[in-house]
C-alpha cells in the first residue's frame, strides 16, 4: 500500500462560492490554526516564524479569533503578516455576545487593529448565542458594505442551526461552517455534512489532529492508525490531515486548520496537502473508525 502524491503544480484546494460582492475563490485544503498562540506556551517569535513558513509552504489560510488569548493570537498573526497581508486568506471570529447589530462592528474593528489590516477575508460567528441571528447578519452585511470583511460564516453550528440561518434573509450567503472534525470524531458525517454539501457550504475542520473531541489523544497512538501511516510512508498526523481533506464523491470541500509552532511540524502539515489516500487505506480507516449510523450531538470545544 502506498500514498500517491498529487502533482506538485496542483495542490488541493476548496472552492468558496461567489457572492454578489465577491468572485469564486480557491483556498488551500490545509490552512493554519492559531488556537493557544499568544499565550506564552511557545516563544512569540517561533509562532510568528511558523505562520510565515506556513505561508511559504502554501498554507495561505490563517484562522484566528478574538477569543484566542484575548486577542493575543490576532496580535501574533498581525506581526506575521507585516508586509505579507496580500499572501494570506485571513479568517477571524467574533464572540456570540459581541455579535449584535453594533457590537459586532466594534469587535471586528478591534480585531482588524490587532491584525494590522483593513479587512478580513472571512469573519465567523464563533458559536450560536443569545443575540438574534438577524442582528448578526445585519452587522455582517454592514461590514461587507464597508469593505471590512469579504465574506461571513459561522462556527459550531449543527444542522438545525444551519437550516435556521439559511432560512433568514442573507443567511444563504454563509460561506463556511467551522466545526470540530477528525477521524475519531465523525459525528458531522451523519446529518451536518450532507446538509452543507447539498447547499454548497464547505466545512472548516478545527482540531483535525484530534486535539479534542471523541478519542482525543488516544487516536494518535491507535495501532491501526500507526500501521497504516507506516505502510504509506507518512506520519500519523499527516495521515489524519490527508483523511480530513479527502475528496468525497469526487469533490473536496473540507478545509483542515491545524496549528503548528515548529518549522518541521509546519512542513509536515504542508506535506499532507500532497498525499492522496488510496481506496485500501480509506477502507481500513473506515473499518477502524466507522462513521456514525445515527445523529450524534455536535462535538464542541
Amino acid at each position: 500500500m502506498s500514498a500517491s502524491p498529487l502533482p506538485p503544480a496542483t495542490p488541493p484546494s476548496v472552492t468558496l462560492s461567489a457572492t454578489a460582492q465577491e468572485p469564486v475563490v480557491e483556498i488551500p485544503a490545509i490552512g493554519q490554526g492559531t488556537w493557544y498562540m499568544g499565550e506564552g506556551l511557545a516563544p512569540r517569535q517561533d509562532e510568528v516564524r511558523a505562520l510565515q513558513h506556513g505561508l511559504a509552504q502554501g498554507m495561505t489560510l490563517i484562522d484566528t479569533a478574538e477569543m484566542y488569548a484575548d486577542g493575543g493570537a490576532e496580535d501574533v498573526v498581525g506581526e506575521a503578516l507585516v508586509g505579507r497581508r496580500h499572501e494570506a486568506f485571513l479568517v477571524s471570529k467574533v464572540y456570540p455576545w459581541n455579535a449584535g447589530r453594533d457590537s459586532a462592528i466594534a469587535a471586528c474593528e478591534a480585531s482588524l487593529k490587532r491584525l494590522n489590516t483593513d479587512h478580513l477575508d472571512l469573519y465567523l460567528l464563533h458559536w450560536p448565542g443569545d443575540i438574534p441571528l438577524e442582528e448578526t447578519l445585519e452587522a455582517f452585511d454592514r461590514l461587507r458594505e464597508a469593505g471590512k470583511i469579504r465574506r461571513f460564516g459561522v462556527s459550531n453550528f449543527d444542522v438545525d442551526e444551519m437550516a435556521a440561518l439559511h432560512a433568514l434573509p442573507g443567511g444563504e450567503s454563509c460561506a463556511v461552517n467551522q466545526v470540530l472534525y477528525h477521524l475519531g470524531s465523525r459525528g458531522i458525517e451523519h446529518s451536518l455534512l450532507p446538509w452543507q454539501r447539498a447547499h454548497a457550504i464547505p466545512t472548516m475542520a478545527y482540531c483535525p489532529l484530534a486535539q479534542a473531541g471523541n478519542l482525543r489523544r488516544e487516536l494518535l497512538t491507535h495501532p491501526e492508525l500507526l500501521e497504516i501511516a507506516s505502510s504509506l510512508g507518512v506520519t500519523p498526523t499527516q495521515l489524519l490531515l490527508a483523511w480530513a481533506i479527502r475528496p468525497v464523491s469526487g469533490r473536496r470541500d473540507v478545509i483542515a486548520i491545524p496549528k503548528a509552532t515548529g518549522l518541521e511540524h509546519v512542513e509536515q502539515n504542508a506535506g499532507a496537502l500532497m498525499i492522496q489516500l488510496n481506496d485500501e487505506a480509506l477502507d481500513r480507516l473506515d473499518a477502524a473508525f466507522p462513521a456514525p449510523r445515527r445523529k450524534e450531538p455536535l462535538d464542541i470545544v
